[in-house]
């Protein structure tokens, strides 16, 4: 997402979550120390994640999880580094382990990379946080599968090639590292999370 800086002082992980207005209409990022708005989801990108995650819902009832992992409306990720908080287009949670994370039921914060299954980000404009820094900050954390959907082809081109085209990135954490996985037009997407899912990235990018 594209941001529009908030705050000009920096925070730490805490003061953002203790600077964060309750009931906001807003969404908020920190990212090393400067708090961002996020601009609110429209068009497009609002369809395209909304479409996912009934993609997702529907997979987690096929594959019997539908009582042990769930989509919550909201929630912050908190990275190893205190100085970044992020809040995912998509991210997928299991019931079972999230007793661990002593700040959810208070202040929606994950920590632990075992309560999570995905998390998906939807690229825009300012794509570098996708692919640079969330890529990272996911990895270091240890989070199992990371998805950047480039539906509009805004990434770099090391990413995405030259001329861009629209890129459907799954990452998978091997050995404590991600392994990148590019698919375009009628590639069938392969997630080791969701064996199930059965779509194209052209069906996404086609929304």
């Amino acid at each position: 997402m594209s941001q529009i800086q908030a705050e000009a002082k920096t925070f730490t992980f805490d003061e953002f979550i203790e600077w964060y207005p309750e009931n906001s209409e807003r969404r908020y990022e920190l990212h090393h120390g400067v708090i961002v708005e996020m601009p609110k989801p429209r068009g497009k990108h609002s369809q395209l994640t909304g479409y996912l995650i009934e993609k997702l819902f529907i997979n987690i009832r096929e594959i019997a999880k539908g009582d042990i992992w769930f989509i919550p409306r909201e929630s912050i990720v908190k990275p190893n580094s205190n100085q970044s908080g992020y809040e995912p287009d998509i991210i997928v949670l299991n019931q079972e382990t999230i007793g661990s994370e002593t700040r959810w039921s208070t202040e929606s914060v994950i920590q632990n990379a075992t309560s999570v299954k995905l998390i998906v980000e939807v690229v825009s404009i300012n794509w570098r946080d996708d692919y640079y820094d969330k890529f990272g900050d996911y990895e270091e954390m240890g989070i199992p599968e990371y998805w950047i959907v480039d539906y509009a082809g805004l990434g770099g081109r090391d990413f995405i090639g030259n001329p861009k085209q629209p890129a459907f990135f799954v990452c998978e954490l091997i050995d404590g590292e991600y392994v990148k996985r590019l698919f375009r037009g009628n590639d069938l997407i392969v997630s080791p999370t969701f064996p199930k899912l059965n779509l194209t990235a052209q069906q996404v990018f086609d929304l």
